[in-house]
C-alpha cells in the first residue's frame, strides 16, 4: 500500500497539479459554455424544433443540437487558449499555437459529439434516461433542461478530454516533473 500511495501521490504529483489547473480552466470553460448557450437560445428559434431532417431517415437534428456546437466552439477556443498558457504552459515552447490547436479541436469534436449523444439521449421524449419535464420545465434558469442535459454531458466527457489532451494535445509537457527531466520553457524564460 504505501509504495501505492507513492506511486500516485509522489512520482505523479506533477499531473494532479496538471489535473487541477485542468479542472479550473474547465470550470471556466463550463461557465463560458452555458453563457454562450443562453445566448443562441435567447437568439434562435425554440431549441426543440426541427433544424435539419436528415433524408431517407426518421432522424433530424434539432436547434439545440446546433446551439450546443455554437457553446463548444466559443468555450473550445476559451479552454485552449487557457490551458495552453496556463494548465501545460506550452505557449512559450517550440510548438506552434496552430500546431496545438488542430489536436485539441480534433479531440474537442470528438468530445462533442459524445456530449451530442449524451444530450440527444438526455432531451429526446422517448429516452429512458430523458430529464423529466416536470422537474426541467425552462420556467427558470435553474430548470432548464437544455443546459442541465448540456451541463451532465460536459461533465461525462471532461476525464476523456483531460486524458487525451496530456497525452496527445500538449505531449512537449508529457515529462515534465520526471527526476531528470526539464520543463519545456526552462531555457525560454532563463532557468
Amino acid at each position: 500500500m504505501p509504495r501505492l500511495l507513492e506511486f500516485l501521490f509522489v512520482r505523479h504529483r506533477h499531473n494532479w497539479g496538471l489535473l487541477l489547473r485542468f479542472g479550473v480552466v474547465g470550470v471556466s470553460g463550463v461557465v463560458v459554455n452555458l453563457v454562450a448557450l443562453k445566448l443562441f437560445e435567447l437568439a434562435g428559434p425554440s431549441y426543440n424544433t426541427v433544424w435539419l431532417d436528415l433524408p431517407a431517415t426518421s432522424f433530424n437534428i434539432r436547434w439545440y443540437h446546433v446551439f450546443i456546437t455554437g457553446a463548444f466552439v466559443v468555450a473550445n477556443l476559451w479552454n485552449f487558449q487557457l490551458n495552453r498558457g496556463w494548465t501545460f504552459r506550452s505557449a512559450a515552447s517550440s510548438s506552434s499555437w496552430l500546431g496545438e490547436y488542430v489536436p485539441f479541436l480534433v479531440l474537442g469534436l470528438g468530445a462533442l459529439v459524445l456530449n451530442l449523444l449524451i444530450v440527444t439521449v438526455l432531451m429526446h421524449p422517448g429516452s429512458p434516461l430523458a430529464l423529466p419535464t416536470d422537474v426541467f420545465d425552462d420556467s427558470s434558469a435553474l430548470r432548464s433542461r437544455l443546459s442541465w442535459a448540456n451541463l451532465i454531458a460536459i461533465c461525462a466527457v471532461t476525464p476523456l478530454s483531460f486524458v487525451t489532451n496530456k497525452l496527445w494535445t500538449f505531449r512537449a509537457v508529457r515529462h515534465v516533473g520526471r527526476p531528470g527531466a526539464t520543463r519545456p520553457t526552462d531555457s525560454v524564460r532563463g532557468r
